[in-house]
This record gives structure tokens, sequence and C-alpha cells, in this order.
């Protein structure tokens, strides 16, 4: 596996934001998420613990068939980011077994902030 990717993106302050991650296996192949529990989709102004009190939510959900996530930043999510700031996200996704528990980070990345216009707060 190739965990994880890196994806910088660009948000503007309010919108609503979506992508997708399609994760693959080692072979380049879909990786089944068949089994893993909802993800977690965190975004923060800082990595490590300088940032663990100034983390919020993404909206995460794994796909029907099970080969990919949709991730979105909703509007009342992303107008808490302030507009001219650079936040840091990342994506992971846990597997309980009986043998052991599988987790892993999918995604992470940058998220620049651009301030919208219409209805500024």
């Amino acid at each position: 596996m190739a965990f994880p990717g890196t994806y910088n993106f660009s948000y503007y302050r309010g919108d609503t934001f979506e992508f997708k991650v399609y994760p693959k296996d080692a072979g380049g192949g879909i990786f089944d998420l068949t089994g893993y529990g909802t993800p977690v989709f965190k975004i923060s102004n800082a990595r490590g613990s300088a940032g663990v009190g100034n983390q919020v939510d993404g909206y995460a959900v794994v796909s029907a068939d099970k080969t990919h996530i949709l991730c979105v930043i909703e509007p009342e999510v992303g107008i808490g980011l302030a507009g001219g700031q650079t936040y840091v996200y990342d994506i992971e996704i846990t597997k309980s077994g009986a043998d052991y528990t599988r987790k892993y980070t999918l995604l992470n990345g940058n998220i620049t902030v651009t301030e919208h216009i219409t209805g500024a707060v």
C-alpha cells in the first residue's frame, strides 16, 4: 500500500467542498474498504500535539460499493476556518480484527483558505 497520499487544495471559506479518495492496494488495484468503520477526516491549524485543541471534523463516508470515501467540508465547518490561513488535514480508516487492529492514514495535505465576499462575517 502506498499510504498516505498527498493532496493539497484551495478552499473558498464557507462553501461546500467535496472530493473522493480512491485508495489503491499494493498492486495498484482497488483497496477494498469492506469492514472499515466510519472514516475520520480532521482539519487542524498544525500537525501533532500543537494542533490537538484546534481540530475540526470534516464529513467522511465510505461509498456503498466500498471503493472510495466521499469527503466534504460543509459550510458550517468551513466558515470556522480563517481566510488567508493554511491548514493541514488527514483522513484515516480503522478496521478491528480478531488478530489485530488495522489503521491507515489514506491521505493528507494542506488546505489554503481564501476569504469569501458574499455573506462575509
